[in-house]
C-alpha cells in the first residue's frame, strides 16, 4: 500500500510539472510535500490545489466516513484546517487544536479567553510553528508538539470593533495578518508583518494613509474614516517576495453619499512588497460600493499552462476577476505624490445572480438587490488545477432589500456596526430561498466551462485534486466530488451540519484523507443540528 501510495505521489507531481510552463507554479516553488496542506490555501499563493491521485474519478464513489473529532463546544466553524506530517492543526476563536490526521485522537488543544465571540478561520505554519491571530489583538506562536505558547506578541491596532479572524500566512521568515472590522465606525485595515522567529513587528500597511493620495480620495472628512479590512486570509508570490492582500468595503457600506470620492484602497487587491510594506500596485475592482460587496477572498496566485502570471480575485459582487500581474516588481518605484500603477484586469466572469446592482439605494423605500451582503463568494475564494487549468469556485445565491437611514449626521459610537440602513432598513432573504453555485472558469480566456447550481449556499473551501476531482460542501451539509473536467457529480453525502470552513486533501496513516470542517453556529446563517466537528473521509 505504501508503495503504491508513493508511486501515486510521484505521478501526481509528474503530472503537475508536465502542464506547468515556468519554474513559477506555485505548489513547485513551494517545495510542500505532496501530502501535506500546510497552510489556508494549502500554498501560500492559495491555489488549494493537492496532487495526491489515490482517490480519482474511478474510485471516488467508495468514500466512506473514517472519523470524526467533535469539538468541546458548538463554534462558528469556518476554520480552514492544515495538515503537516498526518497531524491536522485548527482553531476556534478561543481554542487551538491539534489531531491525528488519520484517526481523529485529539493530541492537544490550548485555550485563551476572550471577551467576546468571534468567527476564526486558522493557523499558518512556518519552519516548524503554527501562528494564529486572537480575537483581543494578538499573534501568538506555537509549537506543533504540544501547543505550548513561544512568543505572544500585541498589536498596536485593537478596540472596538476589531478583530482578528483570518488565518495568518507565513513565507520569508515573516508572518503576515491584518484586522477586521470594516463595518465598523472609525475601523480602518492595516497589515502587519510579524518577524517569525521572535513575532517583533517588521512593518506595517495601513489600507487608508493619513496622507497622499489616496488619502484624498475620501473626499468628505465630516465623518470618521472607516473600512478596508480584512476578514479573509492573503497570498504571496514566494518567488517575486510580493504580497497580495484583499481589502474589504469602505463604511457606511450602503450610504455612498456620506463618503464621497474612490476611498482608496478599500475594496481593492493591492500588491505589497513582502519584505518593507510599501505598495506596488492596486486594482480596486469594486468602485464607489453602496452593496457591501467586499473585495474580500484571498486572492488565488496562478502562472497558466501557457505562461501567464494571473490573480484570480472572486468576491462578494459575484464576479471571478482575473488580474494580470506580470508587470509588478518590487524594483518599480512609486512616488509619493501619484498613485501607484493599476494591475490590469484581463476578464471578469458572473459565478452568481446579480439583481439591481445599478439602482440607486433610496431613503424612501426599500431596494431589493443581489448579491446581498451574505451573498457572491464569501471568505474562500477561487482553486486552480494545473492538471485541467481551470479555477474554480463556489458562489452564494441571496438577496437583501435596504432602505437608507433618512438622518445623515448621527455617526455611531467608535467600533459600533455602520451599514448606513434606516430602522428596519435592511432586509435579508430568508435562508431558505438561497441556493450555491460550482463554477469552472477557463484561467486564460475567463470563459465559464461548466456552472452547476447546489441546493444550498457554498461557503466552503472548494479543493481540485489531482485525481481529476473536485471537493466542496455546501450549507446543507451536503459534501461533493465533482468530475473536475465535466463538473460531474461522483459522490456525496451528507454530514447533517452546515459546512462553512476548510475542505482539504492531506496524507495520513498511508493513504489519502479528505478533511471538511462541519457544524457552523450561525445566527446568519442557520442550517442543520450543529454539533461542530471534524469529519474525515477515506476510500473503503
Amino acid at each position: 500500500m505504501r508503495g503504491r501510495v508513493l508511486l501515486s505521489i510521484l505521478a501526481a507531481t509528474l503530472i503537475a510539472a508536465c502542464h506547468a510552463t515556468t519554474t513559477a507554479t506555485p505548489t513547485l516553488v513551494e517545495r510542500i510535500p505532496a501530502g501535506d496542506w500546510p497552510a489556508y490555501g494549502r500554498t501560500v499563493a492559495g491555489d488549494r490545489f493537492s496532487p495526491l491521485t489515490q482517490i480519482d474519478r474511478a474510485n471516488v464513489a467508495r468514500l466512506q466516513q473514517v472519523c470524526t473529532y467533535v469539538l468541546p463546544d458548538v463554534a462558528a466553524l469556518q476554520t480552514g484546517p492544515i495538515v503537516v506530517d498526518g497531524t491536522m492543526y485548527f482553531t476556534t476563536d478561543t481554542i487551538s487544536y491539534a489531531i491525528d490526521g488519520a484517526t481523529c485522537q485529539e493530541k492537544w488543544r490550548v485555550s485563551r479567553h476572550a471577551q467576546r465571540a468571534a468567527v476564526h478561520r486558522g493557523f499558518a505554519w512556518l519552519d516548524g510553528r503554527l501562528f494564529r491571530g486572537t480575537v483581543d489583538g494578538h499573534v501568538v506562536a506555537l509549537s506543533p508538539a504540544d501547543g505550548r505558547t513561544i512568543w505572544d506578541q500585541t498589536l498596536d491596532v485593537s478596540g472596538p470593533g476589531i478583530t482578528y479572524p483570518m488565518a495568518p500566512i507565513a513565507a520569508d521568515g515573516l508572518v503576515f495578518i491584518g484586522n477586521a472590522g470594516g463595518d465598523n465606525a472609525g475601523v480602518t485595515g492595516h497589515v502587519f508583518a510579524l518577524d517569525a522567529g521572535d513575532g517583533h513587528l517588521v512593518w506595517r500597511f495601513d489600507v487608508v494613509p493619513a496622507s497622499g493620495p489616496a488619502r484624498n480620495t475620501w473626499e468628505n472628512t465630516r465623518i470618521p474614516l472607516s473600512g478596508g479590512a480584512f476578514w479573509t486570509s492573503f497570498t504571496y508570490d514566494v518567488a517575486t517576495h510580493v504580497l497580495y492582500v484583499p481589502a474589504g468595503n469602505p463604511a457606511p457600506d450602503f450610504d455612498i453619499a456620506l463618503r464621497r470620492g474612490d476611498n482608496l484602497y478599500s475594496n481593492s487587491v493591492i500588491a505589497l512588497d513582502g519584505k518593507t510594506g510599501r505598495i506596488l500596485a492596486y486594482n480596486q475592482l469594486v468602485k464607489h460600493d453602496a452593496h457591501d460587496w467586499d473585495v474580500d477572498a484571498p486572492p488565488t496566485l496562478v502562472t497558466t499552462r501557457d505562461g501567464k502570471r494571473i490573480i484570480a480575485s472572486a468576491n462578494k459582487d459575484a464576479f471571478l476577476s482575473i488580474l494580470d500581474r506580470s508587470t509588478i516588481s518590487r524594483d518599480h518605484a512609486v512616488e509619493a505624490s501619484a498613485l501607484p500603477p493599476v494591475i490590469p484586469l484581463r476578464s471578469q466572469t458572473q459565478v452568481a445572480t446579480r439583481l439591481n446592482e445599478n439602482v440607486p439605494l433610496s431613503r424612501d423605500t426599500l431596494t431589493r438587490f443581489c448579491p446581498g451582503i451574505t451573498g457572491g463568494v464569501e471568505w474562500n475564494g477561487a482553486a486552480y488545477s494545473p492538471i485541467t487549468n481551470l479555477l474554480y469556485v463556489g458562489a452564494v445565491d441571496r438577496c437583501i432589500s435596504v432602505r437608507l437611514r433618512k438622518d445623515t449626521v448621527a455617526v455611531p459610537t467608535t467600533g459600533r456596526q455602520w451599514m448606513g440602513e434606516d430602522q428596519g432598513g435592511r432586509v435579508i432573504d430568508p435562508p431558505d430561498s438561497s441556493r450555491g453555485w460550482i463554477t469552472a472558469v477557463d484561467a486564460e480566456s475567463g470563459r465559464a466551462r461548466w456552472k452547476l447550481p447546489v441546493a444550498k449556499p457554498i461557503l466552503a473551501g472548494v479543493t481540485p485534486t489531482a485525481g481529476g476531482l473536485v471537493f466542496t460542501a455546501d450549507l446543507g451539509g451536503h459534501v461533493y466530488a465533482f468530475d473536475a473536467e465535466s463538473g460531474r457529480v461522483l459522490w456525496e453525502t451528507d454530514t447533517g451540519q452546515s459546512i462553512g470552513g476548510g475542505v482539504v486533501a492531506y496524507l495520513a496513516g498511508g493513504r489519502e484523507l479528505i478533511g471538511i470542517a462541519s457544524g457552523m453556529r450561525s445566527a446568519t446563517w442557520p442550517g442543520g443540528s450543529q454539533q461542530s466537528r471534524i469529519v474525515v473521509y477515506g476510500l473503503r
